[in-house]
């Protein structure tokens, strides 16, 4: 009884580490935020907006673009999509603000009610593609692309995760070649 025991044993010590093994190959490209570094080339990402359109980062080539992931539940998101709003209409010429919600899709009409306040797309996470950005831990996190589609803004480098009007002005009017462009 002992020598079947222990062949059994064995099967299922390799069946558990196998199991560990796959979940780790699985793992990095979850949480590669690592990876990421400013001035090299943005991760692959594809928006797919409430209405089913599909947005991708190659074809915005020549704008900045603000990629920022968000919740419904999340206070300080419901704080900073109003100002990113302003902020994309007031330079709409050159920026382009992508919104990735984190919410499920139960909660879908949550999602459209905050997404109809806002003058930028919006689409689920879960439809959309941005592994590329990591496993997202913290909320609100925004990640700024150049016109040339390199990482400008690495999120997870933010001591302060919130946006505001100065930091916006800081680190991303720059990149605009200047102030207001709405006019354009």
């Amino acid at each position: 009884m002992r020598s079947e025991a222990a062949p059994r044993l064995t099967r299922r010590a390799f069946s558990l580490g196998s199991g560990l093994l796959l979940v780790a190959a699985a793992w990095p490209p979850l949480a590669r935020s690592n990876a990421l570094r400013v001035g090299t080339p943005a991760p692959p990402t594809t928006l797919v907006t409430l209405d089913g359109e599909r947005i991708d980062l190659e074809a915005l080539r020549g704008q900045v673009v603000l990629v920022t992931f968000w919740a419904t539940w999340c206070a300080p998101c419901r704080v900073e999509l109003p100002l990113l709003s302003r902020y994309a209409t007031q330079h709409r010429a050159a920026l382009r603000v992508l919104g990735f919600s984190l919410d499920a899709p139960a909660q879908l009409a949550e999602v459209r009610r905050v997404a109809q306040t806002l003058s930028f797309p919006v689409g689920l996470l879960e439809r959309s593609q941005a592994q590329g950005y990591g496993r997202i831990w913290r909320l609100p996190v925004s990640f700024v692309i150049d016109r040339a589609g390199r990482l400008a803004v690495d999120g997870w480098r933010e001591k302060k995760p919130s946006l505001s009007a100065e930091w916006l002005e800081q680190h991303v009017t720059p990149l605009l070649g200047g102030g207001n462009d709405a006019r354009a």
